[in-house]
């Protein structure tokens, strides 16, 4: 009987421990992100979602996966722009609070507009004074709102959730205003890649020439580097250049577009680009069965400007349009990237040698 009476009182007593590590802990959580200047992310690598919403109503929801991070759960967002912002919630500093002079007007325009933010981590429910953490479980760490730039550009000003005073928050070593590192735009964190596909999970590639029927192909792999080379006008197979078909397949890996115009464009300047004759279509098959597309459409310079030659053209040399992920998004690309996956039938044909434009450069003495 005394054996089971000293058992309970030590399970009491560790009971008791807990119990007061667990207020204590709450207690000194609560105190420290109560800081009305607590803006900082010390652990930006426990960091599991950030949440972004302006006054404008749009809305951006980065959430870390296994595999990298993702956009309001459908897009895979931009992995450096996300990790620009995490630099950001470590290096920010409050520079100094508002003055009494200006305080009321600062509130009125982040009431007006600003940014929520809200950052989610990976916590302790038990930490005892950065030694032994346990039972670690999401929860919503920050929340404040960001505001407009100083009239100096040197800082930012911010607001805690809950908080009466606003403060001016910089970056120490830079001079200039954060407030377009915590967008809301969900454009603005949209990952740029187009194709990203290595060569060994290709089944096809198929390139379409509106203009060149007669040069349009399809690549097929048959087999552990074996490809067959087919022009579609007559689906006659063909002798290839090796090295420039396995060239071409490679530069999938990585294809991105320049800028997204899905939502910034009015729609009907995209329809009407979109309802003229394309100029290229390239359908790619990965050996899992999915497929990715791309449709390009010419850009037109509106002012004018001349070319190498010194001609008057009306046609960007440089981009074009173009539209993705099953027609879902209007893009601009830059014919530089692009080129390389953009060649006829032609090129790849065996005994073809490799054609450079040469262009004429005077030299002004």
């Amino acid at each position: 009987m005394k054996k089971n009476n000293r058992i309970t009182i030590v399970i009491t007593a560790i009971l008791v421990v807990i119990a007061g590590v667990l207020i204590w802990n709450n207690r000194y959580l609560s105190t420290l992100q109560g800081e009305s200047s607590d803006f900082q992310v010390w652990d930006t690598a426990s960091v599991t979602k950030i949440y972004l919403a302006d006054r404008m109503e749009r809305e951006s929801l980065l959430e870390r996966q296994e595999n990298g991070w993702t956009l309001n759960g459908t897009y895979t967002a931009h992995s450096k722009q996300v990790q620009f912002l995490l630099t950001t919630l470590y290096k920010i500093r409050v520079k100094m609070p508002v003055s009494v002079a200006s305080h009321d007007n600062i509130i009125k325009q982040l009431a007006s507009q600003s940014t929520k933010v809200e950052v989610y981590q990976m916590v302790p429910r038990i930490n005892l004074f950065d030694k032994i953490k346990l039972f670690y479980h999401e929860k919503r760490t920050k929340v404040f709102y960001v505001g407009d730039a100083t009239m100096d550009s040197s800082g930012t000003f911010m607001l805690k959730e809950g908080a009466d005073r606003a403060y001016i928050v910089y970056i120490p070593s830079f001079r200039g205003f954060i407030t377009t590192r915590f967008t809301a735009n969900p454009d603005d964190w949209r990952d740029h890649t187009i194709f990203n596909e290595n060569m060994a999970d290709i089944q096809s590639v198929e390139v379409d020439f509106n203009e060149d029927p007669e040069g349009s192909f399809r690549i097929d792999n048959i087999g552990k580097h074996q490809y067959k080379l087919t022009r579609l006008c007559d689906n006659k197979d063909l002798p290839y250049d090796t090295l420039k078909v396995i060239n071409m397949l490679s530069s999938f890996s990585d294809l991105r577009f320049e800028a997204l115009f899905t939502n910034t464009l009015p729609q009907e300047r995209i329809d009407s680009i979109t309802s003229s004759p394309f100029v290229h279509r390239i359908v790619l098959t990965g050996k899992d069965g999915k497929t990715q597309d791309m449709t390009t459409f010419r850009k037109l310079i509106l002012n004018g400007v001349t070319d190498f030659s010194g001609e008057l053209g009306d046609v960007d040399r440089d981009r074009m349009y173009a539209l993705i992920n099953g027609g879902e998004d209007f893009v601009l690309i830059q014919n530089y990237v692009f080129d390389r996956v953009l060649h006829d039938v032609r090129y790849f044909e065996a005994g073809n040698p490799i054609q450079f434009e040469m262009r004429t450069i005077e030299v002004l003495e």
